[in-house]
This record gives C-alpha cells, sequence and structure tokens, in this order.
C-alpha cells in the first residue's frame, strides 16, 4: 500500500506528465495520462498512457519514450523535487480492456 506521500507524489506526476504530453503531443493522436506509479524510494516512476485512436497507440508510446528526457527537463523546471525519478512510459492495459468491455456492451 502506498503512503500518502507516494501517493501525493503519483498524483503530481500524472497531472504534470498530462500538461507536459498535451503540450508537446502532435495532432495525430491524443495521448491521454490515465495514471502513475513511484517506487517507494521515489527513484523510478512509471506514467501510463492510453491514446485515441488505439490505431496510434504504439507510435504514441514511441513518441512518450522519445521524450522521456524532455518530461524529466520539464518535471525539473516546474517542481522541486529533492530526487527526480527516472521515468518509463508504458500502454494503459486495464484502461484498454475497460473500453473494450464498454464497447461489447453497447453492442449487446
Amino acid at each position: 500500500m502506498a503512503t500518502p506521500r507516494q501517493e501525493k507524489m503519483r498524483e503530481f506526476l500524472r497531472e504534470i506528465a498530462a500538461r507536459f504530453f498535451q503540450r508537446e503531443a502532435g495532432t495525430r493522436s491524443l495521448i491521454t495520462v490515465t495514471d502513475a506509479t513511484i517506487s517507494p524510494d521515489f527513484k523510478r516512476a512509471t506514467i501510463y498512457i492510453t491514446t485515441i485512436p488505439t490505431s496510434e497507440e504504439e507510435r504514441a508510446l514511441d513518441f512518450a519514450k522519445r521524450k522521456r528526457t524532455e518530461l524529466r527537463e520539464y518535471i525539473a523546471e516546474h517542481a522541486k523535487l529533492r530526487t527526480l525519478p527516472v521515468f518509463e512510459v508504458k500502454l494503459d492495459m486495464g484502461e484498454r480492456s475497460r473500453q473494450r468491455i464498454d464497447d461489447l456492451l453497447q453492442e449487446g
């Protein structure tokens, strides 16, 4: 279970990553940051994203991974953190599954 400090950092990282990708992403797809996790030592963080349209997921993931250094710099500029984590970016498979279930329920 995450500590209150980890929860606060998780929410902060999710919000600031969302602002960064909104600013940096092109018009080809919409990148949405759905969640973030932070390790107990605050040295590693994972940002989870989804895309619209889903056909652009791999391209958006590649873009987000290429922008990790810039994301780290953006966070350093906009936050006073003792330790700046190393970022990983992953597709939010849980969100994709939820969307698929919603689509199936609407069809039936």
